[in-house]
């Protein structure tokens, strides 16, 4: 079911032939969950089947690269997921942690050549993280789990197409 107080505007043909992997970081999981939330019901609103997804639950958002990039080898996903929070603190760490995670997730997905979805929230405080997650700003891992299914049409779209 669509979350609560959430119109997503963009739309998508489903793809119901496809292998999702997510990958969550815990650190921060009052916030992770329902990213995870919000990407598995999306998902299965446009038709993907549960026994098609899988999820792998890493320590933090540094981490979410290393998971990917060890699925990604496996060459066995249509697409992968990377949910994540990063909550600003007082230290250099968010800049380092926020800048480290999305190089990483982009590496993957340009190594591999299939989509790897960003879908790490880095907020200044934890009020802008939850309204991120089914509040006032949408839903995060809503719009993660939509973007995979776009990218797979696009990527099978291109992979049809003779050059």
């Amino acid at each position: 079911m669509n979350p609560k107080n959430y119109t997503s505007k963009r739309t998508t043909k489903p793809v119901l032939k496809c292998r999702i992997a997510i990958v969550v970081s815990k650190f921060n999981s009052s916030i992770t969950e329902k990213l995870l939330n919000g990407a598995e019901n999306c998902l299965n609103e446009h038709g993907i089947s549960e026994s098609n997804l899988k999820v792998f639950h890493c320590p933090g958002a540094f981490e979410i690269p290393q998971i990917a990039n060890v699925l990604a080898a496996q060459k066995k996903w249509d697409a992968i997921i990377c949910l994540g929070a990063v909550v600003r603190g007082e230290t250099p760490h968010f800049e380092y942690i926020s800048a480290e995670t999305a190089r990483g997730i982009q590496d993957v997905a340009l190594r591999y050549f299939i989509p790897v979805v960003f879908g790490v929230l880095t907020t200044d405080n934890e009020e802008q993280a939850l309204a991120r997650v089914g509040g006032t700003q949408g839903h995060k891992g809503w719009d993660a789990a939509l973007t995979a299914l776009e990218m797979i049409s696009i990527f099978r779209k291109l992979k049809s197409q003779s050059l």
